[in-house]
């Protein structure tokens, strides 16, 4: 029994510290690649200065270096003086490095060695330093070449051992004309092969300078081509003939665009595709980029998201830079497509070596649209109409763009690695599956890519769809999506999210045309779809908006982005908000517009409703609204706000019966789920009987909720609120609760949401607003005159009503078991009318009256929904003395 016991003690200590090894070797991981890196960030920034030094003082020290009769004696045993700034190492290392070495370009490794160092320090890509190999590469075969036999007197190395020895060996074996064209054979490898600069833009602006000859209209015959008698140079007559056109400049220069040239017409295209389709087999397959324009011109895009360009490109060619264009898009031209040979599929390693053909890759950037006036100039009264609200506040002004940050917005950056490992991995992983597919298309969106699938003949769309995880394992990305098939096209698409992803700007959706100049009653603008198209919708058509998504994913960005929008189009005459926040911070910032664009009940003192009864108040209160406003139509023979209004304009209402011009009504509640819990029915039902009929007469309603589960999102709610917005979930059940369907919960945060809205589910990056942005907004709204005084609503009289009957009950008539319910109450400190029924056997009508009672008699608390009433005594003792102090 002593040798079992010690043995169970001894194992004891054995297992504790098995338990400790894997944390040991964690540490020990860390500690290494701290020191790693420490040493090479230091050894980096050492030799990168001694380097320096060794180009100001490199006579001296190596006059002392060659006189110490080797390195070893020049470090140890040498006493003279040196001039380099790190000693003896550093002119030793320096002279190794450039003398012996690379020459100057040996800067390169060395500031590489540092970049390393940060990353190991980091633990992570902070740099991207296996990129730079290129560069150390283009230096040592072709700057230390080309330095040598540039200079070749040069007392300074230059191009080091190894650009004299290259440039000595060229002049004997080809001379000095043949080492040119080696130079230059090695430039070209490097920039169109390793670095895949394009050389078209070059030949383009060459074309540019050529002077264009004027062709006038005398020398065009009717019916016919112009009869020049030079050669055709791609230009049209399009003015008079005694009006000459306009010769080209730097700034704005003509390009010629000769019949079958296809690449000025991709150029002057505000988009790019590139499709991948299997002609010989699965190995001949080609991938499709999509590039939509960063800033968007409506008529344009629309035209291009229908029929798009196309450009065929090898698997290996997916764009990866490019130059801004100069030339704005041409209106009249149809997008043409580029057919390029097919390349077969091979693995990494081979692709960053291997040529592509000699195909140039070229990224079509458009520029940024210019911002438009702010809402001064579109909010217009023709000067023959009668009545103008705006008038209400002639004085106010609309706030300006110049409020809102500033985020540069370019062309969607293309990663050209992470799109081919998407790809093959995409394609590999269906492969595996027995799937095999025709063609494979990529669009690019600010956060997301959609890469659409074309399926083989034969193949059944639910084996992709249950290939979801494998192709998110494959792929080792969050939030990979499949939309099979993909509504009105005969594709399958898989959401893959970006690794760099962009910025939706506020600013940037304000500012485009389709925001500034669209005709809806309430325009809100939510962000960018995945084909980077601003996405702008009308609030009035939805027309209300449920809004849920678990805690940090951009619910309260969603909701500023949308009272911004509505901001920046509407007058204060044309809109009201009520605002319900219970948690009592998230919409507090918008009270200093209150005597412009909020309503409240009469004599309330806070603009934003925070106390749960006075929520209960203003729903009530917006119902009677409603009636009211649908009485106004009945009489005016209106169906809708828009027609009743119109007619008012017109001066086709008598104000003095009763009529007046009808704002939008917006009512936002920012914590749903917190108003179901305290409110219950007495909030569900007016807000349900809002969303039912209150579309019509302009009152609409937004809200948001954390938990979107059944009990707060009810059946009637999610009935008469067809538009919904699902930020990320963390649940494919809270998915399904929002929108009817999956997805919310492979969404990746930060924005990113689904949209449905009729019958479509859209993914879009919800635009960014900072709080500081919104801040600045409400200052400049209300540092302005505005009303007297908030909108005031109808004034709820239930409350009221109840008070009084509460008031009325008469203490001399109390039931006989008053005194037996009292002490219960007390002694149970919970005011519950179904409690009293429980314990004395009650019915529910006797049980309430005596709860009322108890409560005329100052022993429980108002009601307060389904919870139960505060009781207001705390021991026995109390209750006598209080029913006897009241006669009682």
């Amino acid at each position: 029994m002593a040798a079992t016991k010690t043995k169970k003690n001894t194992g004891t200590p054995k297992t504790a510290s098995a338990r400790k090894d894997p944390q040991i070797t964690a540490v020990q991981k860390r500690n290494i690649r701290l020191a790693a890196g420490f040493i090479c960030l230091l050894a980096g920034s050492f030799f990168t200065l001694s380097i320096i030094s060794y180009c100001l003082t490199w006579q001296q020290d190596q006059n002392h270096l060659i006189s110490a009769q080797g390195i070893y004696n020049f470090l140890f045993h040498d006493k003279s003086p040196v001039e380099n700034w790190c000693g003896r190492l550093g002119a030793t290392a320096a002279h190794l490095l450039v003398y012996r070495g690379v020459g100057i370009a040996a800067l390169l490794f060395t500031v590489w060695l540092s970049a390393w160092g940060i990353n190991l320090v980091y633990g992570r890509k902070v740099i991207q330093t296996m990129k730079w190999v290129r560069w150390m590469a283009l230096g040592f075969l072709f700057i230390c070449p080309l330095l040598s036999f540039a200079f070749p007197d040069s007392t300074f190395p230059l191009g080091g051992a190894l650009g004299n020895g290259l440039v000595e060996w060229s002049n004997g074996f080809l001379g000095k004309a043949g080492s040119l064209f080696m130079l230059i054979t090695v430039f070209c490898f490097f920039a169109f092969i390793v670095f895949q600069w394009d050389i078209k833009p070059l030949l383009q602006r060459a074309k540019s300078l050529i002077p264009a000859r004027r062709i006038d209209v005398e020398d065009v015959p009717l019916g016919g081509a112009p009869q020049a008698k030079e050669p055709y140079d791609g230009y049209r007559a399009s003015r008079p003939a005694e009006e000459e056109l306009p010769e080209p400049e730097d700034e704005e220069r003509i390009l010629p665009s000769p019949v079958g040239s296809s690449n000025n017409r991709l150029r002057e295209e505000s988009s790019s595709h590139v499709d991948m389709e299997e002609e010989a087999g699965p190995e001949a397959l080609e991938m499709t980029i999509i590039e939509r324009p960063a800033a968007e011109e409506p008529k344009k895009v629309m035209e291009s998201s229908k029929s798009g360009i196309h450009l065929e490109l090898p698997q290996e060619a997916l764009f990866v830079g490019g130059p801004e264009l100069d030339e704005a898009p041409a209106e009249n031209e149809e997008p043409i497509a580029e057919e390029l040979p097919f390349l077969e599929e091979d693995d990494m390693a081979a692709e960053e070596e291997a040529e592509d053909d000699g195909m140039d890759f070229e990224i079509k950037t458009v520029e940024e649209q210019p911002v438009l006036p702010a809402h001064g100039a579109h909010i217009t009264v023709q000067s023959g109409e009668p009545y103008d609200p705006a008038l209400d506040l002639p004085h106010f002004k609309f706030p300006t763009l110049d409020l809102l940050e500033d985020i540069e917005q370019g062309a969607i950056s293309l990663d050209r690695e992470e799109l081919e490992k998407n790809k093959n991995q995409i394609i590999s992983t269906l492969r595996s599956f027995g799937i095999e597919i025709q063609r494979i298309t990529a669009t690019v969106g600010p956060t997301v890519t959609l890469y659409e699938i074309v399926p083989a003949e034969g193949v059944r769309i639910s084996k992709i769809r249950n290939l979801e995880d494998d192709i998110a394992l494959n792929l080792a990305a969050l939030g990979i999506r499949i939309i099979a098939p993909i509504p009105g096209k005969g594709t399958i698409g898989i959401e893959v999210p970006n690794t760099n992803k962009q910025i939706v700007s506020m600013r940037t959706l304000l500012a485009s045309e389709k925001f500034v100049n669209n005709k809806m009653s309430l325009p809100i603008a939510l962000g960018k779809k995945i084909d980077n198209e601003n996405y702008i919708v009308d609030l009035a058509t939805m027309p209300h908006l449920l809004v849920a998504g678990a805690t940090g994913q951009g619910k309260s960005v969603g909701i500023n982005a949308i009272l911004v929008s509505l901001l920046y189009k509407k007058h204060p005459s044309q809109l009201k908000f009520v605002m319900v926040d219970p948690k009592k911070v998230e919409l507090s910032i918008y009270r200093l517009i209150e005597k412009h664009y909020l309503a409240m009940l009469p004599n309330e003192e806070e603009p934003i409703i925070t106390d749960t009864k006075k929520v209960i108040n203003t729903v009530n209160a917006l119902c009677i609204e409603m009636d009211n406003r649908y009485e106004l139509l009945k009489d005016a023979g209106a169906r809708n706000i828009k027609e009743y209004n119109d007619k008012f304009i017109k001066r086709r209402l008598n104000p003095n019966n009763g009529h007046k011009y009808l704002p939008f009504i917006v009512l936002v509640i920012d914590e749903f789920a917190d108003l179901i819990m305290t409110a219950g029915k007495e909030v569900e039902m007016p807000i349900a009987r809002l969303a039912q009929l209150a579309r019509a007469v302009g009152i609409h309603i937004i809200i948001a909720t954390q938990r979107p589960s059944v009990n707060v999102i009810t059946g009637i709610i999610k009935a008469n609120f067809p538009a919904r917005i699902a930020f990320k979930v963390s649940a494919k059940v809270d998915s399904r609760t929002i929108l009817d369907a999956g997805g919310a919960e492979q969404l990746i945060g930060r924005g990113d949401m689904l949209v449905s809205h009729g019958s479509e589910l859209l993914r879009l990056q919800c635009a960014f607003v900072d709080t500081p942005e919104v801040e600045r907004i409400v200052e400049f709204i209300g540092n302005q005159a505005g009303y007297p005084s908030a909108f005031e609503l109808p004034e709820y009289e239930g409350a009221e009503e109840e008070r009084l009957e509460k008031e009325s009950v008469d203490l001399s008539k109390r039931d006989k078991m008053f005194e037996e319910c009292a002490r219960l109450v007390v002694n149970s400190q919970s005011g519950s009318t179904s409690m009293l029924q429980r314990k004395f056997n009650l019915g529910y009508n006797r049980a309430g009256r005596i709860m009322d009672q108890l409560e005329a008699a100052g022993i429980v608390g108002a009601a307060s929904g389904s919870k139960p009433r505060d009781v207001l005594i705390t021991t026995e003792y109390e209750l006598e003395k209080h029913l006897e102090d009241m006669g009682l």
